[in-house]
């Protein structure tokens, strides 16, 4: 089991890859630092400039947010890399939108139903969510169902990236950082 200095290493990995401020003019999301839209630090309660938003600031939205309100530390305790890889599609993409995913994933990896019920893909980790994860799991196996789950995972972050930037070209600026920097170990 991973510790609280193990997310403090993923917030600060996650930082680093992000890098510091950048208002690039494809990006919808307007201006952000350390990957914080603007949008989500003002609603977090910050009023500085965005240039200025404080490290320490952003680490602390990225564990509220994107980490234990979509109940990814949940998915930690019974697997850290999968948790990883859903805080680092949550930060991307929306936690609703990684949650789906694992959810379609589970899914379609129960043999019809015999291993687990169906999940609505409702984008919220619950009851339900973690129940199939364990029995996924433990049919599967930790290391080789895990390794299997995280390509599903990562198969559908692929393609949603792919279909971002068929529908807005202007996506086509972020489309290869987005496959060397989010789809595979990081």
């Amino acid at each position: 089991m991973e510790d609280i200095a193990d997310i403090d290493r993923l917030i600060d990995a996650l930082i680093e890859r992000e890098g510091g401020f950048v208002s690039h003019p494809a990006d919808k999301g307007g201006p952000t630092c350390f990957g914080i839209t603007e949008a989500v630090a003002r609603a977090h309660g910050y009023v500085g400039p965005m240039r200025l938003l404080p490290r320490e600031e952003a680490a602390t939205i990225y564990e509220r947010l994107y980490w234990l309100r979509p109940r990814f530390d949940d998915i930690a305790r019974r697997s850290w890399r999968l948790a990883a890889e859903l805080f680092d599609s949550g930060v991307n993409m929306g936690p609703a939108v990684a949650a789906t995913f694992l959810q379609r994933a589970l899914t379609a990896l129960n043999r019809s139903g015999k291993d687990y019920p169906d999940l609505v893909p409702d984008g919220r980790i619950g009851p339900m969510t973690l129940f199939a994860l364990d029995a996924f799991l433990a049919t599967r196996g930790k290391t080789s169902g895990e390794t299997v789950l995280l390509r599903a995972l990562e198969a559908l972050q692929g393609e949603r990236y792919l279909r971002l930037a068929e529908r807005r070209p202007a996506n086509e600026a972020f489309l290869y950082g987005w496959l060397a920097n989010r789809i595979g170990e990081h």
